[in-house]
Order: C-alpha cells, then sequence, then structure tokens
C-alpha cells in the first residue's frame, strides 16, 4: 500500500519507518514545523490508500480534507504490532495516573519483561533502564521489538489511547479536556480506542460501547489496607500508600489487572512512591515532597500539600507550581494553578512557567529545577512541595 503519515514530530517518522520495513510505500510530513519528509503541497498532489494521523491532529489539516478519512497513529501501530505482539501486553492510557499504574503492575509479573512509561523504557527484573523516550503510539513499537527479543512481557504507557493489539486495556481516569484544535474530546477518543482491546479495565463502571472490569468492584480500601476478590483470586496487603488518592487509584487498577491475568497482587505491600509521584526525601532542614509529574493537577496538589502537611506539620510550605513549557497535552490552566494556591494556603510560592513573570509574580522560574532552586533559596527550613506539570 501506498501510505501516508503525518506529523513526524510525534512518532510519525518511526511509523514511517516501520511501514517500509514491512513492504509499504510511506511518505511522510511533518506537518506542524515542515522540516522533514515532504513538502505539504508534494502530499496534496498525490494519492495514497491509506492516511495515518495522530488523534490530536487537527480534523481541518488540508491534508486531511484533501485525502480524506485517516487511521490514528494508535491503530496503525496496532495494525504493525498485531503481526507478532508480546505476551502478555497490557496498553494503559487516561489523563492522570498512567505511570504509577504501569510501575505497579510490572512490579507483580513474574519473569523477563519490558515497561514502557514516560519515565522511561525498563527491562526487568533487573528494572534496567534501557532509554527514555515519549509515550506516543509509535514509541511502542521499539519497546515491543525488546520485548520480543527477550521473550518477555510488555506494560506500556500510552498518551491519548491504546493501539488495542494489547491483551488488556487500562483506562486510568475519565479526565477530559479538548484536542485536536478543540474539535474532540480527549476522553472520546480514549474510549473510542480502548474498545479495540481484549478486556478492558476502568477505575469504575463508565458508559463504553462494550464491557469492561471495573476495579472497584474489586477492590476496596480502609486506610493502609486494601481487599481484593476477583476471578478466583482473594486476599489483601497493606502499604501507607493506599492513604493516598493517587496511589489507591493506580493500586485498585494494577490490583485489578493483576487478578484479570491471574496474578495475585499482595506484592504491592512492598511497592514505595516513584520519584515524582509523592515520593518525599530529607535536604537538611527540608523536607521535599515530590509531586511534579505529567498528570499534575488542581487535585494532585491539593493531595501533595495535604500529605506534605501530615509529614511534617503545619510549619512553612513552599509550593513550586506552574507547567513547564507547555510540555503536556492537557496542560495546567493559569486558573487551576491559581485554584489549587488559594486551596493549599502556602507560606510562599514559586510559579513555574512563562506567563507568571508578565503577571507580575514575586517569584517566578522557567522551569522544575529553577523552581526548585528558587523554592531552596525562600525556604532555609520547612516543606517544599513541587507541584509543576512535565513530562517525567
Amino acid at each position: 500500500m501506498r501510505i501516508l503519515v503525518l506529523d513526524t514530530i510525534h512518532g510519525g517518522a518511526e511509523l514511517a519507518v516501520a511501514l517500509r520495513e514491512a513492504g509499504h510505500e510511506a511518505d511522510e510530513v511533518d506537518v506542524y514545523r515542515g522540516k522533514a519528509g515532504i513538502p505539504v503541497a508534494e502530499a496534496l498532489a498525490r494519492t495514497y490508500d491509506l492516511v495515518t494521523a495522530p488523534v490530536h491532529l487537527d480534523p481541518d489539516h488540508p491534508l486531511l480534507r484533501q485525502h480524506g478519512y485517516a487511521v490514528s497513529h494508535h491503530e496503525m501501530v496496532g495494525w504493525v504490532l498485531r503481526a507478532h505482539p508480546p505476551r502478555p501486553f497490557i496498553e494503559i492510557t487516561g489523563a492522570r495516573g498512567k505511570t504509577t499504574t504501569a510501575h505497579a503492575l510490572a512490579s507483580l509479573l513474574p519473569g523477563p519483561g519490558i515497561l514502557h512509561t514516560s519515565t522511561g523504557t525498563y527491562r526487568y527484573p533487573e528494572r534496567k533502564i534501557l532509554w527514555k523516550k515519549s509515550i506516543t503510539p509509535a514509541s511502542l513499537l521499539s519497546a515491543a521489538h525488546e520485548a520480543w527479543r527477550t521473550g518477555g512481557w510488555l506494560v506500556a504507557e500510552e498518551s491519548l489511547g491504546v493501539t488495542g493489539a494489547g491483551d488488556v486495556a487500562v483506562l486510568t481516569s475519565t479526565d477530559d479536556y479538548p484536542i485536536a484544535a478543540g474539535k474532540k474530546s480527549a476522553i472520546a477518543e480514549k474510549c473510542r480506542l480502548i474498545t479495540r482491546a481484549r478486556t478492558i479495565v476502568v477505575p469504575e463502571r463508565i458508559d463504553l460501547p462494550r464491557s469492561a472490569v471495573a476495579a472497584d468492584g474489586m477492590v476496596s480500601f480502609e486506610g493502609p489496607v486494601c481487599r481484593y476478590a476477583g476471578r478466583g483470586i482473594a486476599g489483601t496487603f497493606t502499604n501507607p500508600l493506599c492513604t493516598l488518592s493517587g496511589y489507591r487509584t493506580a493500586f485498585a487498577l494494577a490490583t485489578a489487572t493483576a487478578c484479570v491475568l491471574g496474578i495475585d497482587p499482595a506484592p504491592l505491600a512492598e511497592f514505595t512512591a516513584l520519584s515524582g509521584r509523592m515520593a518525599a526525601r530529607r535536604e537538611g532542614d527540608r523536607m521535599i515532597v515530590d509531586d511534579a509529574n505529567s498528570g499534575t493537577n488542581a487535585a494532585t496538589v491539593i493531595e501533595a500539600a495535604r500529605y506534605a502537611r501530615e509529614l511534617t506539620g503545619n510549619g512553612a510550605l513552599t509550593l513550586v507550581i506552574g507547567e513547564e513549557a507547555r510540555a503536556v497535552c492537557e496542560g495546567f490552566s493559569p486558573e487551576d494553578v491559581r485554584r489549587a494556591v488559594s486551596a493549599v494556603s502556602p507560606t510562599g510560592v514559586v510559579y513555574v512557567g512563562e506567563a507568571w513573570s508578565a503577571a507580575g509574580e514575586e517569584h517566578t522560574a522557567p522551569s522544575l529545577e529553577a523552581g526548585l532552586d528558587a523554592a531552596r533559596r525562600i525556604t532555609p527550613a520547612g516543606t517544599i512541595v513541587l507541584a509543576v506539570k512535565t513530562w517525567r
């Protein structure tokens, strides 16, 4: 087939290579910068059997208007992977909680395997980091190849949907936001794509075209104790992270998915906080609670501050908050940042992002690291909460 691949900077270049290796003719177009592949004008003049585009591309882009319906990058990657998928293969998507759920689930799977997340791609059981890439659909191809090479499983975090080639697809949250120039709903696209999977796991029952396993029907919490019963597996485990809402959801989803796969999730009792996801560390007279990640939002900021005060009391607390260079699809709006700051009532705030210095804020920084440095200067003792939305 002759295939047009749109958007080289979000995995399109890697996808085009895979399609050519599979024997297809593939042209690629850099629809955002115009720096790679063939020019838009040339692609407009050619004919194609198939067009593939990311779900976030404006549906009114001239190439889509000219060539008609496009198969998503997710679906195209799924088409490539179905020829020889790793087993088991678990796909995880959602606006927040993907990374924690993926790490929790990978910690339960036996034997060799590959964990592919926004924190990096790791080889298990040694948990050796292999590389760090984006979580666009096409980045699955190299992770899947490594899983095939080692004869192991694959747990993969994906943005804005799943390929449907996996044994189980997990939706971590139903939070919604506009994509594709505001013309599509993120959750609608995720639900459309997730229904292609063999088995679906969701946090709670939602309206889908087909049935799904609801984690809250298998899993319940009482303080630090998690109870589970489903698919012939029942038991409990105790972990202090169960008292944090973000970890409760991730544990519920990992537990339910493990039960679906016939694995007892009891070892989650030993799971520890991930860097950037409520990990706490001492630094002299300061406690730093790190909740800076791609899923950071007003609710997680409030939860991180509550957790920090639970650990250290009600002393000085500096909040480092904002968004690093518009790095994440769903964003962290100034209104939500203000709402979080108001709810937390910190003694000091460092705002991260380009807009805040123009807004006249006293303490601003261009990045997470610069924000932490600024927070250290104004907080010689006390607590610093990192709550910057960033790929991490």
